[in-house]
């Protein structure tokens, strides 16, 4: 039988125009190893951001029941010319319960089983998958419980396996007091892995210090700087996660190594030898990434995709990550939320203002059933 039910997409006309709708959509029947999912969580992360509304000016937006219609920059319409005129599906990651079931073994396994999946949209009441891309919870977890599974835990441990593939002992992360933030704070703590935190407010120290973070720097304090180099001096730190991505914060970073490195180093012109590595893996400033190459010529700036990172780790690690996330998803990886919003409610002004502006711990979960 097919489902009638709702799903969210963004598309783009010629003229910049970009409609953020709530549609209606028959759904068929899954078959073969496809499985059908009630969604009954869905979180808003960053990067569902990107796709849904991309650089489209919201403050002057229309908004009507289900429907927004925001103009984009010129440059970024060339920038996106191949979504010209194409729906796009939005939201990456949801957890719910499967309801029906293609005739394969491993879908037949999942029906009536909570599950967090990654579907081709997650901002929708059901949504039709793939067993393989579907993750069975544990018994008892609710939905809001695992609708996060994947996108910030799996994003943290990565941070944490790229570093050991890279040979690095020490991380910085900035942006640090975002969910994503607190876990990689929680898994250090548990690895004895030296990490700096990076932040914007005393407020925002406050809560890393609550949980047990020992380097946490307020970018915000006229003697960043000076702490950020002690505290690296500490832990040697030299690979960062950068969530900010535009300005200056790289640069700042790779200076702050540059200039522990060159404690213990001749002179020479080129600066030190010692690796120096910045991953830029958000876009919390969409402002150009500059770089005032004050760090010498021993460096990395490179871009950061948890998928890519995924295939490359190969699928023992990958298993082993994702086994470490459910023996402790309401305790390591435990997300929380500011506010619960339905798929018309996520679509009302107040609430995309809210949630676009991407202001650390004001993390939106959707329940697009009620």
């Amino acid at each position: 039988m097919t489902t009638k039910g709702r799903h969210i997409t963004s598309t783009l006309a010629a003229d910049g125009t970009l409609t953020v709708a709530l549609a209606e959509r028959t759904l068929p029947a899954p078959t073969g190893a496809q499985v059908l999912v009630r969604v009954e969580a869905t979180p808003i992360n960053p990067s569902d951001l990107g796709g849904m509304f991309a650089a489209a000016n919201l403050e002057n937006a229309r908004f009507a029941p289900g429907l927004i219609e925001a103009q984009m920059p010129e440059a970024a319409v060339r920038a996106m010319a191949a979504r010209i005129g194409q729906p796009v599906a939005v939201g990456i990651e949801c957890a719910g319960t499967v309801i029906a079931a293609g005739e394969a073994a491993p879908a037949q396994a999942l029906l009536g089983r909570m599950v967090a999946c990654l579907p081709d949209g997650a901002y929708a009441t059901e949504v039709l998958v793939d067993a393989g891309a579907c993750l069975p919870l544990p018994a008892g977890t609710t939905a809001e419980q695992g609708a996060s599974v994947y996108v910030n835990p799996m994003t943290a441990l990565g941070f944490v396996e790229n570093m050991k593939m890279e040979g690095f002992t020490g991380l910085i992360h900035t942006a640090a007091a975002s969910n994503l933030g607190q876990m990689l704070v929680r898994i250090c703590a548990e690895d004895g892995i030296p990490l700096v935190n990076v932040v914007r407010s005393e407020a925002q120290v406050d809560l890393l210090r609550g949980l047990g973070a020992e380097h946490v720097i307020n970018s915000s304090a006229p003697d960043f700087m000076p702490r950020l180099i002690q505290a690296i001096e500490a832990t040697r730190a030299m690979l960062a996660f950068d969530a900010i991505g535009g300005g200056t914060m790289a640069s700042r970073l790779l200076t702050a190594m540059e200039a522990v490195a060159g404690r213990d180093a001749a002179y020479s012109r080129y600066g030190t030898a010692a690796r120096k590595k910045v991953f830029i893996y958000g876009a919390l400033d969409m402002a150009p990434t500059v770089l005032n190459r004050s760090f010498g010529f021993v460096w990395d700036v490179s871009g950061w995709l948890l998928m890519p990172f995924l295939m490359q780790a190969g699928h023992e690690t990958v298993a082993r990550m994702r086994g470490r996330v459910l023996s402790s998803l309401t305790t390591t990886f435990a997300s929380h939320y500011k506010r619960r919003v339905t798929l018309d409610s996520m679509l009302e002004r107040d609430a995309v203002l809210a949630y676009n502006a991407r202001a650390t711990g004001e993390k939106y979960l959707v329940l697009p059933n009620g």
